[in-house]
């Protein structure tokens, strides 16, 4: 693709460009110290070269890209005012709609796929004069903990290709942390942003329930599931997520009242916040005590930036947290999209055992069932409230464990403790982020920050605090 390119002769790009955040690469660009083609160039091709071993996009959409970038260069050479993410190359997980980009969902039913219009979270993201690089890989309608299905081969992960890089936004999280590119948008129902970006080192932030408009999504739950950004800078973050929490009156389910402005308390630091800890017991014998004690010395850190931790300030109860999780999530996922696949012999052929298993299962629930469910997220509600009540932010493990060995983890091991600090999250409707903070074995792990709904600017703070004080780029993947 790259060789066809008519463009002047190439200036000399910076050798660390594709580690630089979003922000450093629009400042050179619209310094003109690079150009937004150079950029794009760069970035199609480091994907060509080196995602061939870990499968994270589906589709780049390099021609879309140069188009794009092209019209960003004339625009700046001609003084014109551009975006907040001008030039910047951004990655779309495959399950949101892209105008005149093959959009799957990770299914084969929607293998051929091309979209007539963006969904809204792309519109934005052209709106401020990002780059769409290309779609990155999901499980089938984001179903799975890993990337994996009958589209592509796996995701895997770029600190140790043998490992899962996990889900379901697990091609967003290894996009970003292999360098090939800045940022990526990703989603989240039950731990789809938070639990693949601590499986591969790099910052994924869940906006809390209605703060991003939905429209434009193929196969993600309307109840639980929230668009969010995945990157390694968190002003970067901070960014995206302006641009994804503007209010839209096309979705129902959408706040209607005006973000506030993210990037303006990020430097203001967490003194005198106070801060609770939470470790799932239950799951004690299923997690790896050495990455819960690194994450826990990595919390407790933050008290030497002068937050304060309240004793015995979360006293959660997480029983029956996965039934109904499952419940909601499985019913909406149903109900949106899977009784017309299910119900369709053709499609339910192409269907992949896991994605057929669910839509099976949430055919079956009763209105019993649901109902215990909804009563069940009342609960976590009142407990994340009660929390809340004694302590500004709550912290804990993502996962208490490094990114399985592919081969060694059957489908349903380990699920419970994989996802015991992140369900209740989403049927709270709370916000949280996954830190990077630190390695075990030479893979990275993650720390969760979660506070209450529509805090998302005291989440971005606790994080930039953290990034401030140590620092998670300097280390980066053999790719």
């Amino acid at each position: 693709m790259l060789d066809k390119l008519n463009t002047d002769a190439m200036s000399d790009l910076p050798s660390d460009l594709h580690w630089m955040p979003a922000w450093q690469i629009r400042e050179a660009i619209v310094t003109r110290r690079v150009s937004a083609i150079e950029v794009a160039c760069h970035f199609i091709e480091r994907i060509e070269k080196f995602d061939r071993r870990l499968h994270s996009f589906f589709t780049v959409s390099g021609e879309v890209a140069l188009d794009q970038a092209r019209a960003i260069d004339r625009r700046i050479d001609r003084g014109e005012p551009v975006g907040a993410l001008a030039g910047v190359p951004v990655s779309i997980k495959d399950q949101f709609w892209t105008k005149g980009i093959r959009t799957t969902s990770g299914s084969r039913i929607y293998a051929d796929h091309v979209p007539e219009e963006d969904s809204l979270h792309v519109a934005r993201v052209k709106a401020a004069d990002g780059v769409i690089i290309g779609k990155t890989a999901t499980p089938e309608f984001g179903t799975f903990w890993r990337t994996t299905g009958r589209v592509a081969p796996e995701c895997v992960n770029p600190w140790d290709p043998r490992c899962t890089s996990g889900g379901s936004s697990g091609g967003a999280a290894a996009s970003v942390a292999a360098g090939f590119g800045p940022l990526a948008l990703g989603s989240d129902s039950g731990g789809s942003i938070r639990l693949p970006s601590a499986m591969c080192g790099v910052l994924g932030l869940l906006p809390s329930n209605g703060r991003v408009p939905q429209h434009g999504s193929l196969g993600s739950t309307m109840f639980l599931c929230s668009a969010g950004p995945i990157s390694r800078d968190v002003r970067d973050a901070a960014t995206l997520l302006q641009l994804l929490a503007q209010p839209s009156v096309d979705d129902s389910l959408c706040r209607l009242d005006e973000p506030p402005d993210y990037l303006s308390g990020l430097d203001d630091g967490i003194a005198g916040l106070r801060l609770g800890w939470w470790e799932d017991q239950s799951i004690s014998g299923q997690v790896d005590a050495a990455v819960i004690s690194a994450i826990k010395k990595a919390a407790f850190g933050l008290g030497s930036l002068g937050a304060n931790f309240v004793d015995n300030a979360v006293t959660f109860n997480t029983q029956g947290v996965d039934e109904a999780w499952r419940v909601l999530d499985f019913v909406d996922r149903y109900a949106a999209l899977g009784k017309s696949l299910y119900t369709d012999p053709l499609a339910r052929r192409k269907l992949t055992p896991y994605a057929r298993e669910r839509f099976a299962w949430a055919k079956g629930v009763s209105a019993a069932d649901y109902s215990r469910a909804m009563r069940r997220r009342a609960d976590f509600i009142r407990s994340f409230e009660a929390a809340f009540r004694s302590c500004d932010l709550v912290l804990s493990p993502t996962l208490g464990f490094t990114a399985p060995v592919i081969e060694s983890v059957g489908p349903a091991q380990r699920i419970p403790a994989l996802v015991a600090h992140t369900l209740a999250v989403n049927l709270a409707g709370c916000t949280a982020a996954s830190i990077p903070c630190g390695f075990v074995d030479g893979m990275p792990i993650g720390l969760q920050v979660i506070a209450p709904p529509n805090q998302e600017a005291l989440v971005l703070r606790a994080a930039r605090a953290f990034e401030l004080a140590w620092p998670w780029v300097g280390r980066k993947p053999n790719v």
